[in-house]
């Protein structure tokens, strides 16, 4: 258990003590806790699928000031799951359709709105004034941007994936006083490849489960502040939806000098047990490619061009190869369509024992998915696990056509 992030703050007023009677009744919470809430600062990054319902939970713990940063505004196809906003909410800021749920649900609250998109520029000057950050937004670039801004000042960030019916939910804090420090590039060293994950917009997103996974990070987010429980740090919770199965995969911070600005670079352990196709890409190998690689490599690097693949595979019913190629979709999915010659190891038969020993260490792996957010968590659980001839295709089945 982590202590409190943030000090006690005034006392309750008659009006607290009944709106929040039902925290006061928690064993190991209470009051102290609870003027804890009232005490924290907190910034929201996205009023979207995963604000919507993080910024209600918070306001309606008692959260004393919440900063709430976007610049979209709100369309017709966000109230599927951004449930903050309302249909004549249309064509506005989503910060303004937030900070009027906010002060409708709690008048008490200060609401600090940042009308602006986070950059290099302005992320250390917005992020800097509260105790800790929740990651609710949606392209890469702005999440290694929060995740390295908030290890340069100290902040414990949560944050989240959602991608189909598929999440993930962790707790990211470099300076994390137990020793316990990860961030987003200890888990993803860096982002894949632009193009080879799709976004909710081009592969759709369950609403319902953006309201699970939000709930879930105002809960870390609370208990981080009130210093109760134990928080995701150092673990991925992964969620399948469809499947209604929550996993974890353990995660550590590699030890020995840092690599690079953003600090040291850490893995999966070998324990892990899933992850999941909403994300981001694996292992952080170099990238170089395939096509200079022999028949039998080795080490494969990360990715395989569709091209090449089709030459292995040629080579190989010619007897000259003998790559295996591994379909880590549905069985759905692959009944619609799959690369000829290609084995069947769901995602979730990968995650278990059993099903990583289906994969070969002994020849060359080829990991496959849609589009390649399935495959390159199946490579960085491999990769982790002690897979060196393993590869994805980035892209998967929306490129293999080229082929």
């Amino acid at each position: 258990m982590l202590a409190p992030l943030v000090a006690v703050g005034p006392p309750l007023t008659p009006d607290d003590v009944e709106r929040f009677s039902r925290h006061l009744l928690l064993a190991g919470f209470g009051e102290e806790a609870q003027r804890r809430v009232r005490n924290a600062r907190v910034c929201v990054l996205g009023a979207g699928g995963l604000g919507s319902p993080a910024i209600s939970y918070l306001v309606a713990a008692g959260v004393g000031t919440l900063g709430v940063v976007d610049d979209d505004v709100v369309a017709l196809s966000n109230l599927q799951r951004q449930v903050l906003h309302r249909t004549e909410d249309v064509g506005t800021l989503k910060t303004r359709s937030a900070a009027r749920a906010a002060r409708a649900l709690d008048p008490g609250v200060d609401v600090v709105l940042h009308d602006v998109r986070l950059t290099e520029a302005n992320a250390d000057e917005i992020l800097r004034g509260y105790d800790l950050v929740l990651d609710g937004t949606d392209n890469f670039d702005t999440r290694y941007l929060v995740s390295d801004a908030c290890a340069r000042l100290g902040l414990p960030v949560v944050w989240a994936s959602v991608l189909q019916m598929d999440a993930q939910v962790s707790v990211f804090w470099a300076d994390a006083p137990d020793g316990r420090g990860v961030t987003l590039r200890d888990l993803f060293p860096e982002p894949p490849a632009p193009g080879s994950v799709p976004s909710c917009s081009q592969a759709g997103v369950l609403g319902a489960m953006c309201g699970q996974v939000g709930s879930l990070m105002a809960t870390e987010a609370i208990k981080l502040v009130a210093g109760v429980g134990d928080v995701l740090l150092g673990r991925v919770l992964v969620i399948d939806a469809l499947r209604s199965r929550w996993t974890e995969v353990p995660l550590v911070a590699a030890h020995g000098p840092r690599t690079d600005s953003h600090g040291s670079h850490g893995a999966v352990t070998s324990g892990a047990t899933s992850g999941a196709g909403s994300g981001n890409p694996g292992s952080g190998q170099s990238v170089t490619s395939a096509t200079d690689l022999p028949a039998a490599a080795t080490v494969l690097p990360d990715e395989i061009t569709a091209r090449e693949l089709r030459r292995r595979l040629d080579a190989r019913e010619a007897g000259e190869d003998d790559v295996v190629v591994v379909d880590v979709r549905t069985t759905q999915e692959r009944d619609i369509r799959t690369i000829p010659g290609s084995v069947h190891v769901p995602l979730d038969v990968l995650l278990t024992a059993d099903g990583r020993a289906l994969v070969p260490r002994d020849r060359d792996v080829v990991l496959f998915c849609a589009v390649g957010g399935r495959s390159a968590q199946a490579l960085t659980l491999l990769r982790a696990a002690g897979w060196t001839r393993v590869a994805h295709l980035p892209g998967g089945m929306t490129v293999w056509p080229e082929a």
